[in-house]
């Protein structure tokens, strides 16, 4: 059995680097250069989710294919565009980078590589894997240590950042999620998705930075609302799998 063959010399096969943003002006351009330094091959589509800045120019001046949502359908819509034109389009790989900035482009092929090494669907970057000295205020701390503990029986593996944003996919999590994805809460529901389609993913050591501009619109409070929401969606979506599945048994 041979080993897999390093990612910079798979050649013919298309990455596209996909970044969600919304009113980003102050960050894309930078998200995008950096990407481009560390991947000159590849595309990078921003997927401007109705911004009312100037987030599709400064993307577009930086050397990124520009995709514009009409309004603003939320990540969930943004991230599923994405996928949608790159399943399209028949790219074999992609990277989805946040448009904030906050994730580090020189971890992309870190990324790429662990996608390769044991056939895995999906890789997503986790800031907690090894110590990257990153302060997380402590609501979303406990967030991601809750979402960690109820999916790992229903994933049947440990998972320490649920809620990464930073994620490689190959084309067969393309195609699951150029289809159905998850609009609201798509980085934790995506993980179950997958698991019911048979398909492989882990976790890979990746930094995490403060962003390059702008404010986060989500507070402490407002993370304890995405925690109780979150967590009732993947009960919802587990105990209607689990309704069609005896379903499917009895019939």
């Amino acid at each position: 059995m041979t080993s897999p063959e390093p990612v910079d010399q798979i050649g013919p096969r298309k990455l596209l680097i996909l970044v969600p943003a919304y009113n980003e002006e102050g960050a894309v351009g930078t998200v995008v250069r950096q990407a481009l330094a560390v991947r000159p091959e590849a595309t990078v589509a921003v997927v401007d989710d109705g911004s009312w800045d100037g987030t599709a120019n400064v993307a577009r001046a930086a050397g990124a294919e520009v995709l514009q949502l009409p309004h603003h359908l939320g990540l969930g819509g943004a991230v599923q565009m994405g996928y949608r034109f790159a399943f399209e389009q028949g790219y074999d790989r992609v990277v989805r980078v946040d448009g904030d900035g906050q994730h580090e482009a020189e971890d992309i092929p870190k990324l790429l590589a662990a996608l390769e090494e044991g056939d895995y669907d999906l890789v997503a970057g986790s800031r907690f894997l090894e110590p990257s000295g990153y302060k997380i205020e402590p609501m979303r701390r406990l967030g991601g240590l809750i979402f960690s503990w109820v999916l790992r029986p229903i994933l049947g593996q440990k998972i320490t950042d649920p809620t990464s944003g930073f994620i490689a996919v190959n084309r067969r999590a393309l195609e699951v999620f150029s289809r159905s994805f998850p609009l609201e809460y798509p980085e934790i529901e995506a993980l179950v998705v997958l698991k019911r389609k048979a398909l492989r993913f882990r976790e890979t050591p990746a930094r995490m930075r403060p962003r390059l501009a702008g404010v986060s619109t989500i507070g402490n409070w407002k993370s304890v609302y995405y925690m109780v929401r979150v967590l009732l969606g993947v009960f919802a979506n587990v105990i209607k799998y689990e309704r069609r599945f005896h379903q499917g048994k009895r019939g």
